[in-house]
């Protein structure tokens, strides 16, 4: 096989086509997997209108899960056939950032088949730009994780989703028997935090999304932490403009929350929610929201509030998710709720930007 399917993105557009493209061969330090399964991001597009691919054309998506076709001829440690997934994040790997678990934070950090976070050169982002959906992906050997043989190539595609909840609920420093908040509950990301909370000792959520209906379907996947939801929809029609969400919130937790993880794309929300905090709380923000925060400094000052930002996990939080799935402590099936085959990739990425009906994790299988 010399050619092959690929989801491709080019300069000028804000959409993807599907081509035929040759099939990658490894350089030396390289493996090429077979795809099995790989994951859809809701932020893809965004991130491709807004300039932040940084090396076009290229193919999109980063997160892949199949097994080693080929190896290249440096490589140890490793055979053709095993089972494998993808860890999508480049970075230098000898920077004080990479050297203590900030891999996201490193000058070179980008991901591949997605974006890049630096206007420096980024040699490896030249090199490895092209991403997962597609028949075949050429990685770096470094970044392949071997699966555990209880974990299934479309539960493999999305560790990086469950990696990320991980860095967020990390982020969080949360005590134990917590009041968290979770912000786009019925998204990727919040599905992922939700069904984390019990390994982080979580013992109340409160989900907050547009929907009611959607927020009782999520309500299952928090296990036995005790739950509560707020639908933004069902709020007063001026809640925008009157602190709504607040008042729900301290309405439910009369004396705010220990945390926040804020998925929130855009709009009031984010503030609203972190206005819901107790004193001493953290709201921590993976969601590229670029609407102001609606207090002043000193308010943050005077309620000892903390607001941390962050983007993506680290090769470590991709591993601990890898263990809880291996020890059987964690089991996330149910959150793949869409599979697509990679011909339907562009109605797939259509269907996650209109978001008609629910969609938790999306997969495409080639």
């Amino acid at each position: 096989m010399t050619v092959m399917l690929a989801a491709r993105a080019h300069r000028g557009s804000d959409s993807v086509v599907l081509e035929k493209i040759p099939v990658p061969v490894p350089g030396p330090l390289d493996v090429v997997v077979e795809i099995a399964s790989a994951g859809l991001a809701p932020g893809m597009m965004r991130l491709l209108a807004s300039g932040a691919f940084k090396h076009l054309p290229t193919t999109v998506g980063h997160e892949a899960a199949g097994t080693i076709a080929a190896l290249g001829s440096e490589v140890s440690g490793m055979t053709v056939g095993q089972r494998v997934r993808v860890h999508p994040n480049l970075n230098c790997r000898d920077c004080a950032y990479c050297r203590t678990d900030r891999d996201m934070m490193c000058a070179q950090q980008a991901m591949i088949g997605h974006a890049a976070f630096s206007r420096a050169p980024m040699p490896l982002y030249d090199r490895y730009h092209d991403g997962a959906l597609a028949e075949y992906i050429r990685v770096p050997h470094w970044l392949i994780d071997k699966l555990p043989d209880n974990v299934g190539f479309d539960v493999a595609a999305k560790v990086h989703d469950l990696a990320n909840a991980v860095r967020a609920l990390k982020c969080a420093d949360l005590p134990l028997g917590a009041t968290v908040i979770v912000t786009a509950a019925t998204g990727t990301m919040g599905t992922a935090t939700i069904k984390l909370a019990e390994q982080y000792g979580i013992s109340r959520l409160i989900l907050v999304g547009r929907d009611a209906e959607r927020l009782e379907a999520v309500r299952a996947l928090a296990g036995e932490v005790a739950t509560d939801t707020v639908a933004i929809d069902d709020l007063d029609s001026e809640w925008a403009g009157t602190d709504g969400l607040t008042a729900r919130l301290r309405e439910l937790a009369p004396g705010g929350a220990d945390a926040v993880i804020d998925f929130i794309p855009d709009g009031p929300a984010t503030g609203q929610a972190m206005a819901g905090l107790a004193t001493g709380g953290t709201l921590v923000h993976m969601g590229a929201n670029r609407t102001p925060l609606p207090f002043p400094p000193a308010a943050m000052m005077i309620n000892c509030w903390r607001y941390v930002g962050t983007r993506s996990c680290t090769r470590n939080d991709a591993h601990e998710v890898l263990a809880l799935l291996g020890e059987g402590a964690l089991h996330v099936e149910e959150l793949i709720t869409q599979r697509f085959a990679l011909a339907d990739v562009v109605r797939a990425i259509d269907a996650m930007q209109r978001r008609d009906e629910p969609m938790w994790m999306t997969v495409v299988n080639p």
